[in-house]
């Protein structure tokens, strides 16, 4: 068993827990947090800004003439790619490619076009889907989940 009783927190600390509301709550964690994180990375801890950016996933233009604006993000299992089409004829003369860790379209906004979409997570090489559905081409590739990792030996040199 932990022993309990040697934890830093005593019955004074579960009884002040007990009474403070939750605006406290998050008033003591927030100062807490402001103590600990050096003064550049502040704005990181408010949720909103977390999530607008996990929203858009940083929409990534490799083309020319820029007219592609896609955003890539992942979930447990698959990498998402969702790429507006401005134009539906677009969907008939584009040709999708992928690597572990990109997105290649080619053909659109022109012929000799080509972008490239870097992905959030490296992924398997079969089982991408593409789905396109008013004015929004979605591509679903499943994650690879690579645990092969080395040790890195580091030799002092004097």
């Amino acid at each position: 068993m932990f022993p309990w009783n040697m934890f830093p927190f005593n019955k004074e600390m579960k009884e002040t827990m007990t009474n403070m509301k939750p605006e406290e709550i998050n008033n003591y964690v927030q100062d807490i947090i402001g103590k600990i994180m050096p003064g550049n990375m502040q704005g990181m801890m408010n949720p909103q800004e977390m999530f607008n950016g996990f929203q858009t996933s940083a929409p990534q233009q490799r083309s020319a003439s820029g007219v592609l604006n896609s955003s890539a993000y992942e979930t447990h299992d698959y990498v998402f790619v969702r790429i507006p089409l401005k134009n539906d004829e677009w969907i008939k003369k584009l040709r999708l490619y992928h690597t572990s860790n990109q997105l290649i379209i080619e053909h659109i906004p022109e012929d000799e076009d080509t972008n490239t979409i870097t992905l959030p997570a490296i992924v398997k090489r079969k089982g991408a889907i593409a789905n396109y559905k008013e004015g929004i081409l979605e591509v679903k590739i499943p994650k690879n989940v690579d645990m092969q990792y080395s040790q890195i030996d580091v030799t002092e040199i004097l």
